[in-house]
């Protein structure tokens, strides 16, 4: 079993170039695809502690009911917040990444090479171009492109 765990939306780029740069480290992680199989509250509340941030950090705002929900409102408390992503999992953002390095929400989607505790195997672009991975298995410096 992997000791690497992703929480997936396949239709995310951010999320696939994630995933794919966790295969690009030679490994297979689990992957859960979380609108269909949501994590449970005790789960949910585990990451956000893991990932050490706000919860509010963690809200989907594009392509969820975030703004008819009001969720932005100052009024609602974390556990209320919670309640929300409960009820409709697509306000996580995504992609979470759970290594043994650590949790983290990975946007961008390069933030994962911090956790990973293998070398990328190759050569890297994320889908819209960028190279991400030099082909000696090296980051490539966003600035340098």
């Amino acid at each position: 079993m992997s000791e690497i765990t992703i929480y997936h939306n396949p239709k995310c780029g951010t999320s696939r170039n994630t995933l794919a740069m966790i295969r690009n480290s030679g490994v297979e992680p689990k992957v859960i695809h979380y609108l269909e199989t949501p994590p449970s509250r005790k789960e949910l509340v585990a990451l956000i502690s893991a990932m050490d941030i706000p919860v509010r950090e963690i809200l989907r705002q594009k392509g969820t009911p975030y703004d008819e929900l009001d969720l932005g409102n100052a009024k609602w408390t974390d556990d209320e917040l919670i309640d929300f992503m409960m009820q409709h999992p697509i306000l996580i953002n995504r992609p979470i990444v759970v290594t043994p390095l650590g949790t983290r929400l990975c946007r961008p989607s390069e933030a994962v090479l911090d956790l990973l505790p293998n070398p990328q195997k190759g050569v890297f672009f994320k889908e819209d171009g960028e190279a991400v991975i030099n082909d000696r298995g090296e980051r490539v410096d966003a600035s340098q492109q």
